[in-house]
């Protein structure tokens, strides 16, 4: 089958333009470029190998949250960005990670070493779309990282932000925290006394 180069190309562009300027080797396959097709457009300098079977368009300008999108892709889009780079994707708080923190399906079996995996199954509810990436919502991305243990001062900046900026609700968060982790739920009752006024 003789497939039109401009069409192949206006479809990867399409998909491309989805996912931040990547897509993975099996993705560009399914698009009708061959395997020996794609080794042309890495050394003609068209795409640029990203990792081991994932690519980006050469010509694709940065955008905030890029890399958000790259580990998207990566897992083949069962990954939901969560904890601390949530919580920075939500511009709440200043609790740092020199990862990304990804919650995945318990039975997924990528690794890398640039990212933390969480295996949990997440409740639709607990998730919001963004483009070319889905984060956990503010009061689950919080109790997250209550869960794994975050500084209490730390925390309770960061619930101060997202309460300030009408992100989600005391009585919200108390109700995720208890659903999800009991642990989780004391941390973020003492982080919440400390914001009360003495």
């Amino acid at each position: 089958m003789n497939i039109d180069r401009r069409d192949l190309r206006r479809r990867l562009f399409s998909l491309a333009t989805q996912q931040g300027g990547y897509f993975t080797a099996a993705q560009a396959k399914d698009l009708g470029y061959s395997y020996q097709a794609q080794a042309h457009h890495v050394s003609a300098g068209n795409w640029h190998r990203v990792d081991r079977g994932l690519f980006r368009l050469a010509e694709w300008v940065p955008e905030l949250h890029d890399d958000l999108r790259r580990w998207t892709v990566w897992s083949k889009g069962r990954a939901v960005v969560s904890h601390e780079t949530a919580l920075s994707v939500h511009d709440a708080g200043e609790l740092e990670s020199g990862k990304v923190h990804l919650t995945v399906p318990p039975a997924f079996t990528m690794t890398d070493d640039a990212v933390v995996l969480h295996r949990a199954d997440l409740d639709g509810t607990d998730i919001v779309e963004h483009a070319g990436f889905r984060v956990t919502t503010p009061a689950r991305s919080l109790v997250d990282v209550a869960a794994a243990g975050a500084d209490e001062e730390q925390l309770a900046h960061a619930i101060k932000d997202v309460l300030d900026r009408g992100l989600t609700t005391l009585r919200q968060l108390r109700s995720r925290a208890e659903a999800v982790d009991a642990k989780a739920a004391l941390l973020i009752e003492r982080a919440i006394h400390t914001l009360e006024p003495r």
